[in-house]
């Protein structure tokens, strides 16, 4: 708990003493006398007030003497002094001396205190930002001597005072626990070279480095553990890597090395020397002790990449590729070409799937369902579809399926930008041919599992509809299973706030995992979708047939209504109604067309 303040009072005159201490004592201040220069300076060295009341006009020693000899003196030259005087010619001279304000007489008692609460206002302020920069001065050295022994790289360019100016940005660019550059800086050093690339003949190199099995550690040992570990890995790497290497921690248990050279074999035999020492790098962690190893892409930087994301698409696309086939190894764009099962077109996903969304390269198809008691002859059709996205390989000349780039879009997280474009192309589509929405029963688009867990999804489907002025319950949302549902209270709010609006919600895919079952428990489906593969061939084999009735029989339980997909023979469909389902979907009954008016006039004709 700090004292309080000091204040000094100096004046020959008793009575003058005694006014002013009655108006200060409520002030919660400790006040000192003196009644002569003299005591004044012995009193303000020995207690050093932190303000001085000072009489001008005193027979021995006048207060303009006493204030130069208090600020000649180191001890007491910063304490502040209000000369308290009658003559407005005294006023000019005390500031000449070092006065900081003044106080006239007669005595005005709210004066009196204003000037004084402001003088001690100041001095508190000044003391509190000295204090303030003496810890902050104390910070900086001790978190400077860190750095030195942390990382020899940032050693030799940072010392202290150009740390403390600039700190904050210091904060900005590196990572908080490897205390290397972190993705911030990263970026903007990759961007900065790749412009450097285009104007410059220079050759460099992205190395992306993936720790294998940092997650066993981090959750065998814990958190803390995975943090030294990370911290002992940035450390052992680091003394492998030249001054002008780029070191930076992209986040998790990866990291990344720019390195600048005569060609790419540089950053390959980099990337091979870092592998070849982590085979000697143990981690011990109390009474274990684990093997280290990593997986690293190597990705040269030429002319041809223009952007940091393209460099990170290219990588994390490597990355993938090489912790699938190949842990703890090396891995090329052109080597994880040949590793990979898809085509050797296919292998950089990422930049594909980017391009297509910016340059309008997906399209948007129609397969119709059949109502099964329509063998009943009823008086008039009822027409259902599903909306199935498709991609146009301009280079190819050819439609790209679902199969091919759907995987890749639900791993590079941008599957939700795919639904919500389906789902305003749809919405936008009918909205402009209101008469074919009026003879359809029901429209379904599919949305992924990973999409949902966006918190302003719903918000943007509603946003939809009443832009485009259509009925919600004329839609259909199916929520496909590819990736479980992580956090089923964010996704009952999310289909109940669509079920309110009026919509419908179909469990896709249903029969392929034991959280189909929990899902129908938990969450709003009034649809069941039957997985395809029960259906292709439940004509001919017996455990697929009884695993549909099973679940026919389920859903009639809880009142859900059944879709086959897959249904392509006629046996089959026989087979479905026979069973009391009443919607089938395969290309027994349509073939997929793209989705414009004249396909779905022809087809509703």
């Amino acid at each position: 708990m700090s004292s309080a303040p000091r204040i000094l009072l100096v004046d020959d005159t008793p009575e003058n003493l005694d006014v002013l201490s009655g108006i200060l004592e409520d002030l919660d201040c400790e006040l000192l006398v003196a009644t002569s220069g003299e005591r004044a300076l012995e009193l303000a060295a020995r207690r050093l007030p932190e303000l001085i009341l000072l009489d001008v006009m005193m027979p021995d020693m006048n207060g303009f003497e006493v204030c130069t000899r208090l600020k000649a003196d180191l001890a007491t030259t910063e304490i502040p002094i209000i000369f308290v005087t009658a003559r407005t010619d005294d006023i000019s001279q005390g500031f000449r001396v070092g006065g900081a304000d003044y106080i006239t007489k007669p005595i005005n008692t709210d004066e009196v205190r204003a000037r004084v609460r402001y003088q001690l206002e100041r001095q508190a302020m000044v003391a509190e930002l000295k204090s303030f920069n003496r810890e902050l001065e104390t910070k900086v050295r001790e978190r400077t001597a860190e750095l030195t022994i942390a990382n020899r790289q940032l050693r030799e360019e940072i010392n202290e005072r150009r740390y403390m100016q600039d700190r904050l940005n210091y904060l900005a660019t590196h990572d908080f626990v490897t205390r290397l550059h972190n993705r911030n800086a990263l970026e903007a050093h990759v961007s900065e070279l790749l412009a450097r690339i285009q104007i410059e003949n220079l050759s460099a190199t992205f190395l992306l480095i993936d720790i294998d099995r940092f997650r066993l550690i981090n959750e065998s040992c814990g958190c803390i553990a995975g943090d030294e570990l990370l911290r002992q890995f940035a450390d052992s790497v680091s003394g492998l890597l030249a001054r002008t290497d780029f070191f930076a921690r992209l986040g998790g248990d990866r990291f990344v090395v720019v390195t600048e050279g005569d060609g790419s074999d540089n950053g390959v035999e980099l990337a091979q020397s870092i592998l070849k020492h982590l085979e000697q790098f143990n981690f011990q962690w109390e009474d274990r002790q684990f093997k280290l190893a990593a997986s690293i892409a190597t990705l040269p930087l030429t002319r041809t990449i223009v952007s940091y994301d393209q460099v990170m698409l290219a990588a994390d696309e490597v990355i993938f590729v090489a912790k699938r086939d190949a842990r703890g190894a090396v891995f090329s764009l052109e080597e994880a070409t040949k590793r990979s099962d898809l085509h050797k077109e296919n292998i950089n996903w990422a930049s594909r799937l980017v391009d297509a969304l910016q340059n309008q390269l997906f399209r948007a198809y129609f397969q119709l369902l059949e109502y099964f008691p329509a063998a009943n002859n009823q008086a008039e059709p009822i027409y259902r579809l599903e909306v199935l996205l498709r991609l146009w390989d301009p280079q190819a000349q050819r439609m790209v399926s679902p199969g091919e780039f759907i995987g890749p879009a639900e791993r590079l997280q941008l599957i939700p930008e795919l639904d919500k474009w389906m789902i305003n192309h749809v919405l936008a589509l009918f909205a402009r041919n209101p008469r074919l929405l009026e003879r359809m029963d029901l429209i379904s688009i599919n949305l992924s599992a990973i999409s949902i867990r966006e918190s302003q999804l719903a918000q943007f489907i509603i946003n939809c509809f009443k832009q485009h002025n259509l009925p919600a319950n004329k839609f259909c949302f199916e929520i496909t299973e590819t990736q479980a549902i992580v956090n089923i209270d964010s996704a009952r709010q999310f289909m109940q706030t669509l079920r309110d609006f009026g919509c419908h919600f179909a469990l896709d895919d249903f029969g392929s995992g034991f959280a189909s079952y929990a899902y129908l428990h938990q969450l709003a489906f009034d649809k069941i979708k039957i997985d395809g593969i029960f259906v292709r061939d439940m004509d001919t084999d017996p455990s697929h047939y009884a695993m549909i009735k099973s679940i026919i029989e389920m859903a009639a339980s809880l009142d859900k209504e059944v879709i086959a997909e897959f249904v392509e023979t006629a046996e089959v469909a026989r087979q479905l109604h026979a069973l009391g389902v009443q919607w089938g979907q395969g290309y027994h009954h349509h073939k997929p067309e793209e989705l414009n008016y004249q396909a779905l006039e022809q087809r509703l004709a």
